[in-house]
């Protein structure tokens, strides 16, 4: 057998969703400051979200776990000495003393010509180790990159970038095509490109040519390194990782000689800072968007309470309660925050799913839950508290006064 409260409540969920009905329009345009600032919010949490994944995916496009060294200063008063450079036997000091890195290179850049069919182009000419197509992300468009052999036997191989490649091999494949560095000529056994373009913020500029380390002391005279990298085997071992090798690398060398050792984590940190500040801004304006919606909502209630004054009256005068009437306000205002925070839900869960093949390198968009449920949760919450006012109004009204009003 059905109870009494059983009934009521049915009644009151009746007379709610019929009071609506009754005004569509009223509802919907009540309901749409809900769908607008729920949806912020959601869409403000995936922002963020898309924005934190696609810095970090370019700065591990440049060389994920990087740590990199460079001699700064030779000595207190600029005196020079040649021990005080960067050397291969570094380089491998750092393999064999870190066991937290998984790899390293060592590279040393100058500018210089090529000459391809007997026209002079400038080039920068940047002699790398083994390892540094692997700490670098290079990806070979064509051909190979330098094998354990090339580098042993100092084989006259190069790769170029593609930009270079389209400009000196217009019309043909560069791989397997001679170029003259000096008084050296290489054979051309790849082309490449970064992955995540560093913009010739690097050793690696849009017309460079590389070439084995060893060979750089025929225009350098000494096989000493410019920029010394290693990377670590995980992201938390980075900052450890740049302390040894600081500390190797001051070990092994003059007290004098002064190296600037960094990372890639400083730049993920503002990166991260200025993500976090724009997200929290962000979410104060949806807030504010509920907000401006909860207050819509009451004003919009208010004018009902006064519109509906008789029925109230009417209800009061055959048995309802102040708890029924107040209970049936607020199931109104209840309804119209909570559909309008699924319809703002699913437009911003929805909206990802749709502009994803235009967004670059197919970026996926993560879309968070957490936000979901809190949208939800502010949304049909601000509903309630702005609706209360106008409920408390209507249940308070006395059902004589009610019945007389027109």
């Amino acid at each position: 057998m059905i109870s009494r409260e059983s009934l009521l409540q049915r009644e009151t969920w009746m007379v709610a969703m019929d009071a609506l009905r009754a005004n569509k329009l009223k509802a919907f345009l009540t309901m749409m400051g809900v769908v607008i600032g729920s949806a912020s919010m959601v869409m403000v949490v995936t922002v963020a979200l898309t924005g934190k994944r696609y810095i970090i995916a370019q700065i591990e496009g440049v060389g994920s776990n990087l740590t990199y060294a460079q001699l700064i200063r030779h000595g207190e008063r600029g005196t020079t000495s040649i021990s005080d450079e960067i050397s291969l036997a570094d380089m491998e000091a750092v393999r064999k003393g870190i066991t937290q890195v998984t790899e390293v290179a060592a590279t040393r850049d100058l500018p210089m010509a090529v000459v391809v069919n007997g026209v002079e182009r400038p080039v920068s000419l940047v002699g790398v180790t083994e390892g540094f197509q692997t700490i670098r992300n290079l990806v070979i468009l064509r051909g190979r990159y330098f094998d354990a052999e090339d580098m042993a036997s100092r084989s006259k191989a190069c790769l170029i970038t593609k930009d270079l490649a389209d400009v000196m091999f217009p019309l043909g494949d560069a791989v397997g095509q001679s170029v003259r560095v000096g008084e050296i000529t290489f054979l051309v056994i790849g082309v490449f490109r970064e992955r995540i373009s560093t913009f010739g913020q690097s050793e690696l500029q849009r017309d460079s040519v590389i070439i084995p380390f060893s060979l750089m002391k025929y225009y350098t005279g000494t096989e000493f390194a410019e920029v010394l990298y290693a990377q670590a085997a995980a992201p938390d071992a980075v900052p450890e990782v740049t302390r040894q090798v600081e500390g190797i690398l001051k070990s092994r060398h003059r007290a004098e000689a002064a190296y600037l050792v960094q990372n890639l984590a400083s730049i993920l940190d503002a990166a991260q800072k200025i993500s976090l500040a724009l997200t929290a801004v962000l979410l104060v304006v949806s807030l504010m968007a509920l907000v401006i919606s909860g207050i819509g909502i009451m004003n919009i209630m208010l004018v009902t309470v006064t519109e509906r004054t008789r029925e109230i009256g009417v209800r009061k005068a055959i048995g309802a309660r102040q708890g029924d009437i107040l209970s049936q306000f607020l199931v109104e205002a209840a309804i119209i925050s909570g559909t309008g925070a699924v319809l703002g839900i699913v437009a911003a869960t929805g909206l990802p799913i749709l502009v994803r093949p235009f967004l670059p390198g197919q970026l996926a968009v993560p879309v968070s839950w957490i936000s979901v449920v809190v949208a939800f949760v502010v949304s049909c919450a601000t509903g309630l508290v702005f609706g209360f006012l106008p409920a408390r109004k209507a249940a308070n009204l006395q059902p004589i006064e009610s019945l007389r009003y027109e």
